[in-house]
This record gives C-alpha cells, sequence and structure tokens, in this order.
C-alpha cells in the first residue's frame, strides 16, 4: 500500500520555503497525509538528505505518532516520540546544506502494524531495526533546497 504524503508548504519535487531551513527560522513544515491502512498501531516518520557530503543526512526522526493522526502542524511539538537527528538534537532539524547544488530532502512516512513503545531519542539505525517486519504502507515527499 502506498501512504500520498503532502504539504501547503511545498510541492513534491518543489523547493521548502526557507523559513523550514536553517537559514531562518528552522520550523517544520506542516505535512498532511491518506491512505493509512486501518490496522495501523503507530507512525513513523524519517526526514533525510541523501545528497549530504559523504553520507545520509537525517534531519529529523518521529516515531509512535498516533494512526489516528491526519498530519502534523507547522512547528509540531508534543505529537510522538522524538529521534535524534545527525545534528545530534531531539526533534527536527531544517535543510542546511552546503552551498551550491539543490540537495532533496525525503518526508518518508511508514505505517506500522505495532507500537514501538521506545524511549526518546532513537538514531535511525536502531529505528529502522525496530520496524524491521512491521511496515504496513509507506509514502514519501520530497522537497529541495539549496543556498
Amino acid at each position: 500500500m502506498s501512504i500520498l504524503v503532502t504539504s501547503p508548504a511545498f510541492s513534491d519535487g518543489g523547493a521548502i520555503p526557507r523559513k523550514h531551513t536553517c537559514d531562518a527560522e528552522n520550523l517544520s513544515p506542516s505535512l498532511s497525509w491518506t491512505g493509512i491502512p486501518a490496522q495501523t498501531s503507530s507512525l513513523v516518520l524519517v526526514v533525510d538528505d541523501p545528497d549530504a557530503p559523504g553520507r545520509i543526512f537525517v534531519h529529523w526522526l518521529l516515531y509512535d505518532i498516533p494512526p489516528d493522526q491526519t498530519g502534523l502542524p507547522e512547528g509540531v511539538k508534543g505529537v510522538g516520540t522524538p529521534g535524534t537527528n545527525d545534528f545530534r538534537q531531539l526533534g527536527y532539524g531544517g535543510p542546511c546544506p552546503p552551498r551550491g547544488t539543490a540537495h532533496r530532502y525525503f518526508f518518508k512516512l511508514y505505517a506500522l502494524d505495532v507500537r514501538l513503545d521506545l524511549k526518546a531519542g532513537l538514531g535511525k539505525s536502531d529505528l529502522e531495526k525496530a520496524m524491521k517486519g512491521h511496515i504496513l504502507a509507506q509514502g514519501q515527499l520530497m522537497g529541495k533546497y539549496s543556498r
């Protein structure tokens, strides 16, 4: 199954507004989704940049999002459990690429058949291990940003 992930801030493949980046307010963008399977127990959001020098850079991990959520408001707080991003902070860290070519930022949403019930601060590899074998559906939205 496929989840449709959208944002009023930018279209799929479009430019992420500056206010959602390290160059301005660094607020997470508002997101919406449809197509969550009925048997979903929790949702997981992973935002990363595969164009970062040397590795995939993680900007946001949010897990145990309630399955009845249909999106997240701009600058969301208090929903789900935050993981540790590659800025070594809990929660959202906006696009902050080096000057030059635009980087792609993938907002990936996963519907799981379990609630993870894990402590805050997980890194991406531990989160992926916990999700393994539990993904019912997934979807993504990709935005771009350059400086």
